[in-house]
């Protein structure tokens, strides 16, 4: 594996690293977020489909400075790209082969009591709608076509909000500090969960969301403990399988959007691995998928490493095809090539 893994020194720690969408074609170009510095960026890299020796490494064509840490970053609409920051706001800007242009910043969107700027920790995108979430414990609501947020669903509680993603257009899950899951029908004007359930009894925190790409009601949630939580929402509010995985906490679990039995995860104890469930598909019941089998662990789910271990938290993963990036707090990204999918 290692004849396809390339690394490239980037000088800033990287917190979010995205491949832009092609719609008929292999993506080419990706995009980098910063964390840690005064000034951070947002990068633009080139990376051609088709390279010869000399031509292994992205070629940087533009940055953007951006305020504060890139906490999230997300695509929709292929050249629309949405960023969060840790000073509270969000900004939608135009991406595309050589350049970013600012389209709109959402200001103030997530704030203390105090009225000091509070992180927003995560977003989630459904065609023209966004959520984001923050330490403050706020849901916002927006759309690409107003300025002003179209609802804020209000904390009940203190907990910071770490991850979130929609089940459904009217329907958002999001993941807490203290490990709770909770499921919000955005029909419903009062500002209650529709369901609570937790990650665990010990308080685990949820760091992040993983929802089957063509099997809606399989929920996989990274904590905090590196282990990888599964759901079938359509049954239970109690994980079905919990499976001992990396060392320190799950960072960003990224289903294949192709090929959905394939997981790719990584881990602020810089690893950084591939699921395969399809391997052993023979030897099981077809109708089931294997993360909803009450012995997961027994069946022997195919699971190795696609690079050495790196001494820094991998913070970031997307995968395209059959490559993979990552982005490292090691101030390096890394393109893995030929995924065996």
């Amino acid at each position: 594996m290692e004849d396809t893994v390339h690394s490239t020194f980037v000088s800033q720690k990287i917190s979010k690293i995205r491949w832009k969408p092609e719609q008929l074609s292999e993506s080419q170009y990706f995009v980098t977020g910063g964390t840690d510095e005064i000034n951070n960026y947002l990068t633009l890299w080139n990376y051609p489909i088709k390279q010869t020796d000399s031509e292994n490494y992205p070629l940087k064509e533009r940055t953007f400075s951006h305020l504060g840490d890139v906490t999230d970053m997300k695509f929709l609409l292929n050249d629309h790209l949405v960023v969060s920051s840790s000073c509270g706001f969000v900004t939608l800007l135009q991406c595309d082969q050589s350049d970013f242009r600012l389209i709109t910043t959402w200001e103030k969107l997530h704030y203390y009591k105090t009225k000091e700027p509070s992180p927003c920790t995560g977003l989630a995108c459904f065609e023209e709608d966004i959520a984001t979430i923050g330490e403050d414990g706020r849901i916002v609501l927006l759309t690409l076509v107003q300025t002003k947020p179209i609802r804020v669903i209000e904390s009940l509680n203190s907990s910071s909000h770490l991850c979130i993603d929609f089940l459904k257009h009217n329907e958002l899950l999001t993941g807490d500090l203290r490990g709770q899951m909770k499921i919000w029908d955005l029909r419903v004007p009062e500002n209650c969960p529709l369901t609570t359930f937790m990650l665990s009894g010990d308080q685990i925190a949820a760091m992040c969301i993983a929802v089957h790409s063509s099997q809606k009601h399989i929920l996989l949630v990274g904590g905090e403990d590196g282990s990888v939580y599964v759901w079938d929402l359509r049954k239970s509010t109690h994980p079905i399988n919990i499976i001992n995985a990396h060392k320190g906490s799950v960072s960003e679990m990224v289903f294949h959007p192709l090929h959905p039995e394939h997981l790719f995860t990584c881990s602020s104890s810089g690893q950084l691995w591939h699921w395969n469930t399809v391997k052993n598909i023979r030897e099981y019941d077809k109708q089931e998928n294997i993360w909803l089998s009450s012995n997961t662990n027994n069946k022997k789910m195919e699971i190795f490493s696609l690079m050495p271990t790196v001494h820094k938290p991998i913070n970031s993963l997307d995968v395209n095809r059959n490559r993979l990036i990552c982005g490292c707090d090691n101030e390096a990204i890394y393109i893995i090539k030929n995924l065996p999918i």
